[in-house]
């Protein structure tokens, strides 16, 4: 029987009311002490993971003050970058911060888990993207949110609703817990991975008992400010761009192409990275993002964001990228960022950390010694990124059989006037 068919026949006849989420559930309005919060239940936008996959613990944790409270059964909602589509249900009390919505359920005649999967479908995030504001950091309407439909079926008889919602759930959290378990052996090995290559590579690129001088970034290039675009002047065919919030998505060593176009009559109002030059977000939601740096080895000049900077340099562009992404370089890098809500590098002050020079008066031999440590890099990033890259068949299968079957066993049909 397809889902669909299986739907109906849950249904036997129920009607479906659909109701507005603020009927349903509230936003949390409680708070929380610091004092209560360690790094399994504080759970900021930066610790729920990108495509419903969850969440991970928490490296910073609030040491004084409230912050927003949920409990078990809540759904928190990332609310910045809504196409990122992240969402969690808790299964244990905690805290959150303004980034994340909390939406507690309030009708009796309404399984929590059943409401986590209605937000979980993609209707709901295309919904959310919809109605999102802002072109730099978008963020998810509060109000519009409230206003998303969620259907309840057989209303006026608690106990079917809930043995309704109930069945619906099950079948769902079958296919949830399956993926869960694959993805955590794959997230397991790709962590263990990480950490030993992190290591390697910072230790690799501090250059104990090799020749290298430590030189300040002004002293090994200059850095260029890229001109303000607005997501108004994105198009299919024109000017290639880089956006400092792709240098996030996209984040590596090196990029041959860009993922997006502005406007060519902006042309000569724009500011370029060159090829071999390194691109640098300069703003971020988070100290440790905000510097993310990626070698552009394109052909051509690519436009880059007034929240970006090119480095200009006569170095090779991985190893500075590569150099980038240590320990010293984010441990120096974190006095020169800015302490407000959105993290802003301090350029004038960026300018003087520093990074490895082998063989400095030696022009070949010092880019022979780059050259040699990026082939040795790679290798090991490769080794890396092909286990999150290539996911298993079986993973793929899972997710897209899950996503089939929620959008058909949520797949309620609307009253004519509501649908349209």
């Amino acid at each position: 029987m397809s889902a669909a068919g299986f739907l109906e026949k849950l249904l036997d006849g129920a009607e479906v009311i659909w109701k507005p989420l603020g009927d349903v559930a509230q936003y949390s309005t409680t708070r929380i002490g610091s004092d209560q919060l360690d790094e399994s239940n504080y759970v900021g936008v930066d610790n729920l993971l990108q495509y419903r996959a969850g969440r991970i613990d928490s490296d910073y944790i609030p040491t004084s003050g409230n912050v927003t409270e949920f409990n078990k059964g809540d759904v928190l909602i990332g609310n910045i970058r809504p196409y990122l589509r992240k969402i969690w249900q808790a299964d244990r009390r905690g805290g959150t911060n303004g980034d994340v919505l909390v939406v507690h359920p309030i009708d009796p005649v309404l399984n929590s888990r059943y409401l986590f999967q209605v937000l979980t479908d993609e209707k709901f995030f295309e919904y959310n993207i919809q109605h999102s504001k802002g072109a730099k950091m978008p963020r998810g309407s509060k109000h519009h949110i409230l206003q998303y439909l969620v259907p309840i079926p057989c209303p006026d008889d608690p106990e079917k609703s809930l043995s309704i919602q109930g069945e619906i759930v099950r079948i769902l959290d079958s296919f949830t817990e399956l993926t869960a378990k694959l993805t955590a052996e794959l997230t397991a090995e790709l962590k263990l991975r990480k950490k030993q290559y992190d290591h390697y590579r910072n230790w690799l690129l501090s250059f104990e008992g090799g020749e290298a001088e430590w030189k300040p970034l002004h002293e090994i290039g200059e850095f260029i400010r890229g001109k303000r675009f607005t997501k108004a002047d994105y198009v299919d065919d024109g000017v290639g761009a880089i956006h400092y919030g792709e240098i996030y998505t996209h984040y590596g060593v090196f990029t041959h192409k860009t993922y997006s176009k502005i406007r060519s009559d902006m042309a000569s109002s724009l500011r370029y990275a060159k090829p071999n030059d390194v691109v640098i977000a300069g703003v971020s939601e988070t100290v440790e993002d905000v510097g993310k740096a990626v070698a552009w080895l394109g052909k051509e000049e690519v436009a880059i964001h007034d929240d970006s900077y090119a480095f200009r340099h006569n170095m090779n562009p991985k190893f500075i990228a590569y150099a980038m992404q240590t320990d010293s370089f984010h441990n120096q890098k974190a006095k020169y960022v800015s302490s407000g809500k959105i993290k802003r590098l301090l350029i004038d002050g960026v300018k003087n950390v520093r990074l490895p020079v082998p063989y400095p008066d030696d022009p070949t031999k010092s880019l022979q010694e780059q050259t040699r440590i990026v082939a040795i890099l790679d290798t090991f990033d490769a080794l890396t990124t092909s286990i999150s890259e290539g996911l298993p068949r079986e993973i793929k299968l899972r997710e897209k059989q899950y996503a089939y079957y929620r959008d058909q066993l949520l797949s309620f049909s609307k009253p004519e006037a509501e649908a349209a």
